[in-house]
């Protein structure tokens, strides 16, 4: 059985605290003096006087029983774990067994259970798979399956029926934020594209689809979308309810591309689509000597390319946004400006040395 952490009163478990989203939650709630929080990760993490994190494999139901059905004291459950698959029909089995693996081993544990949050996104809307309704709305239709988001939701409803928890689903657009090892890394994403290219000398051209360049679209800071993810679980008006969480406002990457391209000194050419995963496999070796020519941090560069993302991101030629006035109405207040979040991720980089 585990040991229990010293409580203050609200007890999150945390699980994908390695990622982006699970991150950025964590540090948020450290931030705030009435938390306690166990990180769930498969490599797990260095523990602290308020954080300790636990190695479990989420796909394994025997080793959720063993490291989990200890933590009586959790309160809250914050579920922002994610499986990569293949293709879209994959992902579903996975990723509801994860769920589903880590609220049956915690709820038989802990009577105080409160609150199960669950991490969407988008594709609840089919913005996946082409030209979606937009702006997204919390009561869109559901679209033809397989589709793990809304099968881990409708999990949690049927679950929490008759009992004293409740839950809520968190929809954000594409994450910005720090991490390392990260599938879903946008900005990471442009940092290295951006670093590399002004490296070999050549002017920041944007990678994607024709058609994408003018598109309108909208990001999710990391540290917003924590704020929005705690006031979810905690206020009572947001108890069985889904929530559209974005920064506030539009951009094209058009507008955009010109600004980040200032930031790392560069000048722009015309888009030229081209695939990132193909045109970037080969530049492992420059990378590395990047890392000595600049003092970086000794990070592999699987850990800070996720070209295969930016191909997904950037092929999008329809626009991509979703109402946020939900959260808005429900008294969620914050925004962010994206322009500044871009550059403030870019630079919070390269405090780190992640990037020259």
């Amino acid at each position: 059985m585990n040991q229990e952490v010293q409580t203050n009163g609200k007890v999150a478990l945390v699980a994908g605290a390695g990622g982006v989203i699970g991150r950025n939650l964590i540090d948020h709630l450290l931030t705030l003096a009435d938390w306690d929080v166990i990180g769930l990760s498969r490599r797990g993490g260095v523990s602290s006087e308020r954080i300790r994190y636990v190695a479990v494999d989420l796909l394994d139901r025997d080793d959720c029983r063993e490291k989990l059905g200890g933590l009586s004291e959790v309160t809250h459950i914050f579920y922002a774990a994610y499986q990569d698959r293949p293709n879209w029909a994959e992902l579903v089995q996975p990723n509801v067994d994860m769920l589903v693996n880590v609220v049956e081993a915690v709820e038989a544990a802990a009577s105080g259970l409160r609150h199960v949050s669950l991490m969407q996104g988008y594709k609840v809307y089919g913005a996946h798979l082409g030209p979606f309704k937009t702006p997204a709305r919390e009561t869109d239709a559901n679209h033809m399956p397989p589709e793990f988001n809304v099968d881990q939701q409708s999990f949690l409803e049927e679950r929490q029926k008759g009992k004293p928890w409740t839950w809520s689903a968190i929809r954000p657009s594409v994450v910005g934020g720090f991490a390392l090892g990260n599938p879903m890394n946008l900005a990471m994403v442009i940092a290295v594209y951006a670093s590399i290219s002004k490296e070999l000398g050549v002017l920041l051209r944007f990678p994607g689809k024709p058609g994408a360049y003018d598109k309108l679209l909208e990001m999710t800071d990391a540290g917003l979308l924590a704020q929005a993810t705690v006031w979810a679980a905690t206020d009572e008006r947001c108890a069985n309810q889904a929530f559209n969480i974005n920064n506030g406002d539009l951009f094209r990457w058009s507008e955009m591309w010109p600004k980040i391209a200032r930031f790392f000194d560069l000048e722009t050419a015309p888009p030229l689509p081209m695939s990132l995963d193909i045109v970037m496999a080969d530049k492992e070796p420059l990378w590395n000597v990047m890392t000595e020519k600049y003092g970086l941090e000794r990070h592999p560069y699987k850990d800070v390319s996720s070209w295969g993302f930016g191909d997904f991101v950037f092929s999008w030629d329809y626009d991509m946004f979703a109402d946020g006035t939900k959260a808005r109405r429900f008294g969620f207040h914050e925004y962010v400006d994206t322009e500044a979040m871009f550059m403030n991720i870019f630079e919070d980089f390269r405090r780190r040395k992640v990037i020259p």
